[in-house]
């Protein structure tokens, strides 16, 4: 750890994490990204800090990460003891909170460094998010903080924070850049940055490429480190293809068009990333642990939600037909893909271009399972999933024919820009929309139990054998 951190944590951060526990006890789990909803927090540890303004200024800026600690989740198979997740935190510090930034308060702070002081997430606050694009922009080393930068940055563009609810937090600067800020953080590679990175050295369109990023240097030998923000181009005038699905379906528009558009895209980074990191094949050994890992996180999501015990045979028939064909002798090609593809880590420019954003995987999963090398397949039906949601989310019947449409168009989108028709291999699609859809099964009765109907009706369906188009 470099030794302006350590002075840091030993010489007064200690002290400010204990004068901010009871406010973070409160706030902390109340946040959208907060990855531990239905579990106490039983206590904070810190893993960094770094003062980036003085506490004693006007306005006071601390960046920390802090380590949550709760008690392991009561799913069934839900694992080894964990030490807890890590939250990169923006504190900022000012005697009394502006109207303005009323939504941003996490409390009043009694004792400690900053006794007296307003406290609040200082991304809602523009100027403590004009630092962070400064330090990009000048390539800034700030005790363990490093800010990496591939071009020339402007130093006057305007901060605004983007209000809407997801799992890590995003500020717009002059309509320029958008810049990343991952709330739960792990050490090691992020593919969120590595990915973009070699699609950028490929020279795929597709994928906004990182113009710069921040990580973090941890312990005494800063052999930890933690990919914080990643800042990219921001595509003016874009559509979110989730809030566009849904806008075109309440008009009763068809989709199909966009749905092929958005198949070739994904495609065309699939093919990319095959190019730009290596590639492997999966024979019998390695596909009988991939369905073994299915039947597992389905015998956990049945035990853990009564209303899926009824399919799981079904179910289970769908892994059990790939062990089959892998014990025949077949093989796929596995590569890095996504890893969380949906309509809303999806964009489509003005002029009709669709990007993919967003390559972090599912946040719940270690990093090193996020990089393994994965089927193409599994991205395509996540993708499907997506338009299945899309037409039971826009009120009334759900649109089964507009879904079905926009499945079978994606589908040959792919095919025309990957020269492979995902509807070919129908036992590894079947596989893994299945998987998805347990997935899903599990995530609504957690934490969206008014949704759980609409991965139900995929898991009636696939139990039955249906193929996912």
């Amino acid at each position: 750890m470099s030794q302006a951190v350590t002075r840091s944590v030993t010489a007064g951060s200690a002290g400010l994490l204990a004068s901010l526990d009871p406010l973070l006890h409160e706030w902390l789990p109340r946040q959208r990204w907060f990855a531990g909803k239905g579990r106490p927090v039983t206590g904070f540890s810190l893993v960094a800090a770094t003062e980036l303004l003085p506490s004693d200024a006007k306005l006071g800026l601390h960046h920390l990460l802090v380590r949550a600690h709760q008690p392991l989740s009561p799913v069934p198979g839900s694992g080894v003891p964990h030490p807890g997740d890590c939250y990169q935190l923006l504190i900022g510090a000012r005697e009394a909170l502006p109207p303005r930034l009323a939504p941003a308060l996490i409390g009043h702070v009694h004792d400690g460094p900053l006794a007296g002081r307003t406290v609040y997430d200082a991304l809602y606050d523009p100027r403590p998010a004009e630092v962070l694009l400064e330090a990009l922009r000048t390539q800034a080393r700030i005790g363990g903080l490093r800010f990496e930068r591939r071009e020339e940055i402007r130093p006057d563009l305007v901060p605004r924070m983007v209000t809407a609810e997801q799992s890590n937090s995003s500020v717009i600067y002059g309509d320029t850049f958008i810049l990343k800020l991952l709330r739960r953080v792990l050490p090691g590679v992020n593919p969120d940055l590595e990915l973009p990175l070699a699609l950028a050295r490929e020279g795929c369109p597709r994928v906004p490429a990182p113009a710069a990023w921040m990580t973090a240097e941890v312990g005494d030998t800063g052999d930890d480190s933690y990919v914080l923000g990643v800042l990219q181009p921001f595509v003016q005038g874009a559509s979110d293809g989730w809030e566009l699905a849904l806008r075109e379906l309440a008009k009763g528009e068809d989709f199909a068009a966009e749905a092929r558009a958005l198949g070739r895209a994904t495609a065309e980074v699939h093919t990319a990333l095959a190019r730009a990191l290596p590639t492997v094949s999966l024979a019998h050994l390695q596909l009988q642990s991939l369905v073994d890992g299915m039947a597992e996180r389905l015998e956990a999501a049945a035990q853990a939600v009564p209303a899926l015990r009824p399919y799981a045979p079904g179910l289970h028939s769908a892994f059990e037909a790939l062990a089959d064909l892998a014990a025949e002798g077949h093989t796929w090609t596995a590569q890095r893909i996504h890893g969380d593809l949906h309509l809303g880590q999806c964009l489509r420019s003005p002029s009709g271009q669709w990007s993919l954003i967003d390559f972090e995987g599912e946040p719940a999963k270690p990093l090193a399972e996020r990089r393994m090398a994965q089927p193409v397949v599994r991205d395509v039906a996540a993708m499907l999933r997506s338009f299945d949601y899309a037409a039971h989310s826009a009120g009334g019947p759900p649109a089964t024919r507009w879904a079905a449409a926009c499945r079978a168009a994606y589908c040959t989108g792919y095919a025309e820009a990957g020269g492979r028709d995902p509807r070919t291999d129908p036992v590894l699609l079947r596989a893994y929309e299945t998987d998805k859809a347990v997935y899903e099964v599990l995530y609504e009765a957690r934490h969206r139990p008014d949704w759980l109907p609409v991965p139900l009706a995929a898991v009636r369906r696939l139990a039955m054998g249906s193929q996912p188009v």
